[in-house]
């Protein structure tokens, strides 16, 4: 089994990578072989809308002409089995790395005769969203919007799974900066009780026993 663990956070030690980081002890505890991502580690662009991937007569219709830092990852999502992606969500969106990647994964999969999926392997996502608003936000607001979001990820024919992981702690200390909206006692608290439930729903998705 080869899995594909993307951190989508600029922040290589905080909530989404710690997720992470459980996911890939638990894919590795099961024998996976695991390839773990810093995405902002890489110089890389979103689709260009070049069309090479569209090109009649090209010998991979499902892979991305456009040549960056991203060109590697993308060739070994392609031959894995699972990807698991961690995304914060910055202004009710995922951030700008995320959706750069999510287009050139998915862009050349997607066929323009008939909106089938040109892809020939089969890739399941899961994807873990840290964020700041409390679950019920989540599920009132943001819900039925991320999964819109990442529905392309269909076109990797695989099942794609959404872990939200709410009301996250952004700081160690919030003294020493202004954020007086938010209450670090109880930031604080939900990282006490609730965090270690996510660390460990982590660690049973990535070993494929959630």
């Amino acid at each position: 089994m080869k899995v594909v663990i993307i951190n989508g956070s600029p922040r290589k030690n905080w909530s989404t990578a710690q997720l992470l980081r459980e996911a890939q002890k638990g894919a590795e505890s099961v024998g996976s072989e695991v390839e773990y991502v810093e995405l902002f580690d890489y110089k890389f662009t979103g689709c260009r809308s070049c069309l090479a991937c569209k090109r009649k007569g090209v010998a991979d219709p499902c892979k991305c002409y456009w040549k960056d830092e991203l060109t590697p990852i993308l060739e070994k999502v392609w031959q894995a089995d699972r990807l698991i992606v961690g995304v914060p969500i910055y202004f009710g969106e995922p951030t700008a790395s995320v959706r750069a990647f999510l287009e050139r994964i998915v862009f050349p999969a997607l066929s323009y005769n008939d909106y089938s999926s040109e892809f020939k392997g089969r890739v399941d996502v899961d994807v873990f969203l840290t964020m700041n608003v409390p679950r019920d936000m989540y599920q009132g607001l943001y819900g039925k919007r991320m999964e819109e979001y990442f529905e392309p990820f269909r076109f990797l024919n695989g099942a794609t799974r959404i872990f939200p992981v709410c009301d996250t702690l952004q700081v160690n200390d919030y003294t020493k900066y202004n954020m007086a909206s938010f209450s670090e006692e109880h930031k604080k608290q939900v990282r006490e009780t609730e965090y270690p439930g996510s660390l460990e729903q982590a660690y049973q998705v990535g070993a494929g026993q959630a």
